[in-house]
C-alpha cells in the first residue's frame, strides 16, 4: 500500500502543475494587448502632424509633343526636394534649407504630367506654406530652361492649411498595435517548439505483468520452495 501511494505523489504533482500552468496560447493575448496599449500611448502622447499638398503641371509647347512632358514632369519630381530647389524655397518658407528637406516630399503619376508637392509640419499653416515655397520654386528654376526644354510648370493648385491631422489619432493607432501584437503573438506561437507534457508512468502489459509475476513467485538461490498442497478433487 505504502508503495502504491508513493507512486501515486508524482501522478499528482504533475496533474496539479498542468492545472496551475498558464494555457499554451497565452502569448497571443499577452501581445495583443501590449500592442493596443503601446499604440494607444504613441497615438496620446505623439503631437499631431498637419500635411498640405501644391500641384504643379507640366505643359508643352507647340512643338513639343505630350510624351515630352510626361517624362520632364517626372524628372522635375525627383529635383523639387534637391538642394538647389530648396535653397530657393528656404526664405518663403520660414524654416531652414536642412529641416525643409525633412518636411517636403513630391510625387507623380507615369500616366499623368502633375507633380503633387506635399509639406509636412506640426503646425496647419506652416505646412502649407511650405508645400507652396517649393512649388513657386520648382516652377521658378524649371522655367528658366523652358525655352530649351520646350515644357513650361504651371502652378495648378495651392496648397492651403488643412483642418485636420494626418497623423493617425489615438484610437487608429491603438488599433494598429493591437493587430501588429496579435500577428507577433501568433508568429510567436507558430515558432516556438511544442511544449512536452509530462509523461505518464508506462503500465505494464497484461502479459509482462503476469511474467512478472511468474518471476516474483520463483525462490531465490539457497531457497527452497514450499510445495503446494494439491488442492482435492471434487
Amino acid at each position: 500500500m505504502a508503495d502504491t501511494a508513493d507512486q501515486k505523489k508524482p501522478a499528482a504533482r504533475r496533474r496539479r502543475a498542468r492545472l496551475l500552468s498558464p494555457p499554451a496560447w497565452w502569448p497571443l493575448p499577452a501581445a495583443a494587448l501590449l500592442g493596443l496599449a503601446a499604440g494607444g500611448a504613441y497615438g496620446v502622447l505623439k503631437a499631431p502632424e498637419y500635411a498640405a499638398t501644391s500641384y504643379v503641371v507640366a505643359v508643352p509647347d507647340d512643338t513639343t509633343e505630350p510624351a515630352t512632358a510626361l517624362g520632364f514632369a517626372q524628372a522635375y519630381a525627383r529635383i523639387a526636394t534637391s538642394s538647389s530647389t530648396l535653397a530657393y524655397a528656404q526664405p518663403r518658407a520660414g524654416v531652414s534649407a536642412r529641416e525643409l528637406r525633412t518636411h517636403v516630399r513630391a510625387e507623380t503619376s507615369p500616366e499623368s504630367p502633375m507633380i503633387a508637392i506635399t509639406g509636412t509640419s506640426a503646425s496647419a499653416a506652416e505646412s502649407a506654406d511650405i508645400a507652396n515655397a517649393v512649388a513657386d520654386a520648382l516652377t521658378l528654376s524649371s522655367n528658366q530652361a523652358a525655352k530649351n526644354t520646350g515644357v513650361q510648370l504651371l502652378l495648378f493648385n495651392q496648397a492651403v492649411a488643412p483642418t485636420d491631422p494626418a497623423s493617425p489619432s489615438a484610437p487608429v493607432s491603438g488599433a494598429v498595435g493591437l493587430c501588429a501584437g496579435g500577428l507577433l503573438g501568433g508568429l510567436w506561437l507558430l515558432a516556438r517548439p511544442a511544449r512536452r507534457r509530462p509523461e505518464e508512468e508506462p503500465q505494464p502489459a497484461p502479459e509482462q505483468a503476469a511474467a512478472v509475476e511468474e518471476l516474483g513467485q520463483v525462490p531465490a538461490q539457497g531457497e527452497h520452495a514450499e510445495p503446494k498442497e494439491k488442492e482435492p478433487v471434487r
